[in-house]
């Protein structure tokens, strides 16, 4: 099975490498990058490119590894117990299957989700390494061995909040999305919007990397957020001229609650638009 580009989504020479060597290895492919760089929507892709099911664990600060196993329901079971349900003495029919155990039970194989694992606590990756690396786990209930049928391929994501085991990432391939140059930005936007005019592409990026290398920005814009505010320039009907004249003494370009998302790069884009107005 080799991932290449598809209609949606543009992958560089080294992503596609990366993603095709821990297929190979039969590795779980740890990706991180600036958040918007498409390493969720990889997984999506890489699914739709093979033909294979998608499952998509996404991680919050509060979910346990356990989860993505499977998790006994005792409180349903003594609810039951208590109203003489029929059934209540098989305790399988209390376990709440996890999505770990839903690829390992696949019939065909499929690809493995884990989004956004920084956001768990430091022990999460360490708590999946066997269940990840024997592809089994045990259910310690009803005393069931569940093995994978066909070794998932697994995709995990990470945003860089924290870092993560050793002893995790020696079982991972890795691989960092840099983010976009101008020519595959190109590609990307192309991809999104086919009949957009190229003048408006050329300036809009223009003004988009040069908001990006304003130093001080908090959070820089990212590709979706281009993405969305091509869209509403493009609904709006914005002459490529308002962003060609790029004024310096102007705060923000146009629609720019696209681009940027707290009042501090805001505050930090009007200052520098007054210090060169104050310049001139």
């Amino acid at each position: 099975m080799k991932f290449n580009s598809t209609e949606e989504y543009i992958a560089t020479d080294d992503l596609r490498l990366a993603v095709n060597a821990a297929i190979t290895l039969q590795r779980p492919l740890l990706v991180k990058g600036e958040p918007g760089t498409g390493k969720t929507m990889l997984a999506e892709q890489l699914a739709n490119s093979l033909g294979l099911p998608l499952i998509q664990w996404h991680i919050k600060s509060t979910t346990r590894a356990q989860q993505g196993l499977y998790e006994y329901d005792a409180v349903s079971r003594l609810r039951d117990s208590q109203l003489g349900v029929e059934g209540v003495h098989d305790i399988s029919n209390y376990i709440v299957k996890g999505k770990l155990w839903e690829a390992f039970e696949s019939d065909t194989p499929v690809v493995l989700l884990i989004d956004e694992i920084d956001k768990a606590d430091i022990e999460f990756p360490n708590d999946l390494l066997l269940e990840l690396d024997k592809m089994e786990f045990h259910v310690y209930e009803t005393q069931e061995q569940v093995k994978a049928r066909h070794r998932p391929i697994i995709i995990i994501t990470s945003n860089n909040e924290k870092d993560l085991p050793d002893a995790f990432l020696r079982r991972c391939f890795f691989h960092y999305i840099n983010f976009p140059d101008r020519e595959t930005m190109k590609e990307i936007v192309n991809v999104h919007f086919p009949k957009i005019r190229d003048s408006l592409v050329k300036e809009a990026l223009e003004v988009f990397f040069d908001v990006r290398k304003v130093p001080g920005l908090k959070k820089k814009p990212s590709t979706s957020e281009l993405v969305d505010w091509l869209k509403l320039l493009m609904a709006d009907d914005v002459p490529e001229e308002v962003l060609l004249e790029r004024d310096p003494t102007r705060a923000i370009p146009p629609l720019a609650g696209a681009l940027v998302k707290n009042e501090q790069d805001v505050q930090l884009l009007e200052k520098l638009a007054f210090m060169a107005r104050r310049g001139t």
